[in-house]
């Protein structure tokens, strides 16, 4: 539950001293002066290998199945970041994402639903910890929610205007936090609480009988106007975000816009207009689907791009691409046995504290600032975002009601400093997500420099990566590295408890699993 009593009075941000963009779109001698309009491309349930554009020192057979010609052409643009981490799961993610609060700050540390109800699975060792189930708020008064700032409110109140496409994900159904107008989109496309979507396909109304009455929690609302048409969701969003740009042209104002895809996450509903392409190149049907909803999240992208340009907006218009989680990986107890993709050369995937279910794909494209086809290898974390794009903006003064955890990466992007040195990254999952396989259920992590520690909270289980080395985690070097193991698990404990995160207990004794640190 959220232990915050700040006063919502303080949510009141302090005015940037930026001026206010002309707005004209022409290419000018002034244009360097403008506020940037930005486009946030956030892609769902998207593993690190799920692109034709490798972002590790070699091509793998994933980079070669799979077609995504628009990311090869913004990474030609803009900056490549080849560690890029979110937490590994959604709503963590993106409540970080909105938040610039660390997940174990903020308590959304499993996926998102039904008001007052946790996802947790059952276990007959442990009880999960009375997380916030119901997501994070602008407001309090909601039981088990994180009252927080959002960065995209700060941005309005600047003189942004603010656009919503896609999934929201940031607040239980039937809280504050649910709708993304109240964190400070003026626009919201189809973005509600559910995380994830009853279907792709218009055929079936995007999950919705003909009388409109939806057919799940899932079911994406706002788009009744392809239901039948032949189109594709992910198609519909784009065209719904390009119309609500051709509007934001008109507003002579900067513009941010929140494109946040409801692909590639299961189920996996053929894109026909590039599955068949997939089934030609000896993938099996199930296998083809998955690689047509990649290719059509990067069509969307390339639409997009091609509406910058077109616009006359391309030298002022900032495009970040980033996924919220891991990809899905195999397992045989999930899905009965269903290939959906692998992430190799990273282990694990989605809801896991191994690379595969952490590290995403990211590319940031700053015209004027990151260098064409330049590449990063220095980490960085989802709530960087949060300071990043407001610093982009130029809106240097402001305040919040809740501790900003997240450190601009502006330095990285513009080459004059690394701000992942010295630098600890912390993940807290003391959940069970429901998926049994290793690595998966109730730990946590922490990353500084070249080292990785996992820490298991019911079994004790410690260890230690030396991830440029080991970049697969095949080999747990803690047996041999006992001061290394020490030093991170004391910087993890101290961490987790200057936030006041959680950790499950035993069910038997009805005592807490011990912090990282109590266990030598």
């Amino acid at each position: 539950m959220n232990k915050s009593i700040l006063s919502l009075a303080t949510m009141m941000a302090v005015a940037s001293n930026v001026d206010a963009a002309n707005g004209t779109g022409k290419q000018n001698s002034t244009q360097q002066n403008k506020r940037p309009n930005i486009i946030f491309f956030l892609v769902d349930d998207m593993g690190w290998q799920d692109t034709s554009l490798p972002f590790w020192t070699q091509k793998t057979h994933y980079n070669e199945v799979y077609e995504t010609p628009n990311m090869e052409r913004l990474a030609k643009r803009g900056m490549m970041f080849t560690q890029a981490y979110a937490a590994s799961v959604s709503s963590p993610s993106r409540c970080s994402l909105i938040t610039g609060a660390n997940n174990a700050r903020h308590r959304v540390t499993n996926w998102t639903l039904e008001r007052d109800k946790s996802v947790d699975f059952p276990s007959d060792v442990v009880n999960c910890p009375d997380w916030n189930i119901n997501g994070v708020s602008q407001v309090e008064g909601t039981p088990n929610t994180y009252v927080a700032t959002s960065f995209v409110d700060l941005l309005r109140q600047n003189g942004y205007h603010t656009i919503h496409c896609g999934k929201a994900h940031f607040g239980a159904m039937d809280t504050p936090g649910e709708n993304p107008t109240h964190w400070g989109f003026e626009v919201n496309i189809a973005g509600h609480a559910a995380g994830g979507l009853a279907t792709y396909l218009s055929e079936l109304n995007y999950g919705h009988k003909k009388d409109g009455t939806p057919t799940s929690l899932m079911s994406i609302p706002g788009l009744e106007k392809y239901w039948g048409t032949g189109t594709f969701v992910t198609e519909a969003l784009t065209k719904e975000a390009i119309g609500a740009l051709n509007k934001a042209k008109k507003y002579n104002q900067p513009f941010f816009l929140y494109m946040s895809h409801y692909a590639i996450h299961i189920p996996v509903d053929r894109d026909e207009r590039f599955f068949s392409k997939y089934v030609r190149k000896g993938l099996s049907d199930k296998e083809a689907a998955y690689a047509s909803l990649i290719e059509g999240m990067d069509k969307s992208l390339g639409d997009l791009m091609d509406w910058v340009d077109k616009s006359g907006e391309a030298d002022n218009t900032i495009i970040i691409f980033m996924s919220d989680n891991g990809g899905l990986a195999t397992n045989p107890k999930w899905r009965d046995g269903e290939l959906y993709h692998q992430n190799y050369p990273l282990n694990s995937g989605k809801c896991s504290l191994y690379e595969g279910g952490i590290r995403e794909p990211m590319i940031v494209d700053w015209p004027g600032v990151t260098e064409p086809s330049s590449k990063c290898d220095k980490y960085t974390m989802i709530e960087d975002f949060y300071p990043t794009i407001l610093e982009m903006a130029g809106i240097k003064k402001y305040k919040t009601v809740n501790p900003i955890d997240g450190i601009s990466m502006v330095p990285m992007l513009k080459q004059t400093g690394d701000t992942s040195k010295g630098r600890a990254l912390i993940w807290n999952f003391p959940n069970i997500w429901g998926n049994n396989g290793p690595g998966i259920n109730l730990n946590c992590a922490i990353r500084k420099d070249e080292w990785k520690l996992v820490y298991n909270y019911d079994t004790g289980k410690k260890e230690l990566y030396n991830i440029p080395n080991d970049i697969s985690e095949e080999h747990n070097v803690a047996s041999s590295h006992p001061d290394i193991v020490k030093r991170l698990s004391k910087e993890l404990g101290d961490y987790l408890r200057k936030v006041d995160a959680q950790r499950p207990s035993f069910k038997k004794t009805g005592k807490p699993c011990p912090w990282p640190d109590e266990i030598i």
